[in-house]
């Protein structure tokens, strides 16, 4: 009797499964489609002027493949480059002016934010300097960009056409991750896969809609609707300032896109689970915006969707029971199904897609041990630079 109300659950949850993930994927956003690319754009009349700014922690590992190809931007209008060095102990800053040095190609002005001030985290206050400078020559376009971002050559030029377009305030594209070790395939596809999942890309650009995020390695932004929005100011608490960025332009009723780029690659390598377990866990919770139920709920919902389908498979081989089996083995089927264009994207074979809940598994654990570490008054980090956690930072100032 009991093992038979035991497997009676498993069918039961494998039902709510499999329903969760016929709604997901009809429902949400089709979100696990990869075709959001930059849309159809026509060169403008006059090419805007174009600030680009490059916020720098101890980035020489990744410099030398990635700024050349930022000052080698084929852009018919005028565009600067600005990197804001940011405590770098590795020589960052000489670097990159030795590589402006001989490459050539758009003007590189290399600066220190200083130190940053109570509840500004540290990427977003060297951004906030860089900005400044930036503002100097009134741009009408800022692009902000990370370090380890590599561009093709008319990514600038394709970006500002996009914007001029399609009427865009912000415009984003999600850089291609590396994906060359064992730990990069299982885990940095998941990442994307799951982030669209959160944020469907077709709702960000929809207009009336409330979502709203973007990608910090690539957000080419109006300086008046930064301005309008009070970026980077109004988000200077911020973790997941990328997504922050996004929600404080579409508040303040600029419109929006993000999508999967073409030609804007990270060259950063995570080789190790570790490495990319410091890379998710840092905004986990930042995420579930510090929620204790939150996360419980977040906790529970990645279990019953993502765990339930190859455990009811398991558990209903073993008892004999064709429904759990049916059930876990169909909404498994559908959660690989909806990865696979994911995998396509990356160039990833398909016989990953069925090690889905494995991933799921790990991205759980990274998420508890985000709550755990925010627990203990760890707070967030930048690049090895730790600040306070919102609610000390507020406490603060």
């Amino acid at each position: 009797m009991g093992q038979t109300a035991h497997v009676s659950a498993v069918v039961w949850s494998a039902a709510v499964s499999l329903a969760a993930w016929l709604w997901l994927l009809l429902f949400q956003g089709w979100f696990w489609r990869t075709d959001v690319r930059l849309p159809a754009s026509r060169e403008p009349d006059g090419w805007p002027d174009v600030c680009v700014v490059v916020p720098a922690r101890d980035e020489a590992a990744v410099l030398p493949a990635s700024l050349p190809s930022l000052l080698a931007q084929d852009y018919p209008g005028r565009a600067e480059v600005f990197l804001v060095d940011d405590g770098s102990t590795d020589g960052t800053g000489d670097l990159a002016r030795e590589l402006a040095r001989r490459r050539g190609g758009l003007p590189l002005t290399v600066v220190p934010p200083g130190e940053p001030p109570a509840g500004w985290t540290g990427k977003l206050w060297a951004v906030r300097h860089g900005m400044e400078l930036a503002r100097a020559r009134d741009p009408e376009y800022l692009l902000l960009t990370d370090a380890d971002i590599a561009h093709a050559p008319d990514s600038l030029r394709r970006l500002v056409a996009a914007a001029r377009t399609g009427g865009f305030d912000l415009v984003s594209q999600m850089a291609r991750l590396r994906v060359e070790s064992l730990w990069e395939r299982l885990v940095v596809p998941a990442f994307v896969y799951f982030f669209a999942q959160l944020y469907p890309f077709r709702r960000i650009s929809r207009p009336g809609s409330r979502t709203a995020a973007a990608a910090g390695g690539c957000v080419l932004l109006r300086a008046d609707a930064a301005a309008r929005a009070r970026i980077p100011d109004a988000v200077r608490h911020a973790v997941i300032d990328d997504v922050a960025v996004a929600r404080a332009v579409k508040r303040s009723g600029g419109r929006v896109w993000l999508g999967l780029a073409d030609g804007v690659d990270s060259v950063r390598p995570y080789p190790r689970l570790g490495d990319l377990w410091r890379m998710v866990s840092r905004s986990a919770y930042a995420q579930l915006r510090h929620s204790p139920p939150l996360l419980a709920g977040t906790v529970a919902g990645l279990a019953l969707v993502y765990l339930v389908p190859p455990a009811a498979v398991a558990v209903g081989a073993a008892a004999g029971s064709p429904p759990c089996v049916l059930l876990g083995a169909a909404a498994w089927l559908v959660m690989a199904g909806t990865y696979v264009p994911m995998l396509r994207y990356y160039r990833q074979p398909l016989w990953l897609a069925p090690l889905l809940p494995v991933t799921a598994f790990l991205y759980l654990l990274m998420t508890v041990d985000s709550a755990v570490q925010h627990r203990r008054g760890r707070g967030a980090a930048w690049k090895g630079r730790t600040y306070a956690r919102p609610e000390a930072a507020a406490e603060e100032a």
